[in-house]
């Protein structure tokens, strides 16, 4: 087994290698306006470091989201391509449930990441590898009373402390976590925990067609 996964959900670009027993290299940059220029380049830098061709790969892991239109779409895009040209399975998992694992919380917690405008994508968890419920998009102080007395994990939970008081990192996804947790999953033979590579918004772009747009074409 050799994984490759990449995530560009939130503002970190971030991909990795796994055998199936460990990460065999990881790399990533946070820069929430360049997934698209840095993404290739770092999949290049993790491949030579594992000194390893993309064609030795026998499954792609993508973060699905949920996160802004843009970024997550890089991800998957290319996540999708790798996964035609090699001829591999391309396993999707929601962004969230990788920094939950990374977190490795044994109790119930929450994960929290910046979805812009004033708000974040979130989800509660049991433990670090059990989603309760659906991701959800929310302003913090809606949704403080619901997570009061939890830890909650990532960026968004660190960028709001007065709604969420106990704030832990991981601040930023890691491909290697993603990765690590797709491998346990394929190892136990849990195909069905996968999420098809399709990506979750939450939400409508924030680019929108003009309300009043004037139709310039002749009739």
């Amino acid at each position: 087994m050799l994984l490759l996964a990449v995530d560009t959900a939130t503002p970190a670009v971030t991909v990795a290698l796994h055998d199936g027993d460990s990460v065999v290299a990881e790399a990533g940059q946070v820069d929430a306006r360049r997934h698209g220029e840095l993404l290739l380049p770092t999949v290049d830098r993790v491949l030579a470091e594992a000194g390893l061709k993309l064609d030795a790969v026998t499954g792609i892991v993508v973060g699905v989201g949920p996160g802004p239109y843009t970024g997550l779409r890089v991800g998957l895009a290319t996540a999708e391509t790798f996964g035609l040209v090699l001829g591999v399975p391309v396993h999707g998992l929601c962004t969230l449930d990788g920094l939950a694992y990374a977190a490795g919380i044994a109790g119930p917690f929450a994960v929290a990441t910046d979805a812009r405008r004033k708000e974040v994508y979130w989800a509660r968890y049991a433990d670090a590898r059990t989603r309760v419920g659906e991701p959800a998009v929310d302003r913090p102080a809606d949704i403080a009373e619901q997570l009061a007395g939890l830890p909650v994990v990532g960026s968004g939970a660190l960028l709001y402390p007065e709604a969420f008081p106990d704030a832990r990192g991981p601040e930023h996804q890691s491909a290697g976590a993603l990765a690590s947790l797709a491998a346990e999953k394929l190892a136990a033979g849990d195909a069905g925990g996968f999420l098809a590579p399709l990506p979750l918004y939450l939400r409508r772009p924030d680019a929108q067609v003009p309300k009043n747009y004037k139709v310039v074409t002749p009739k």
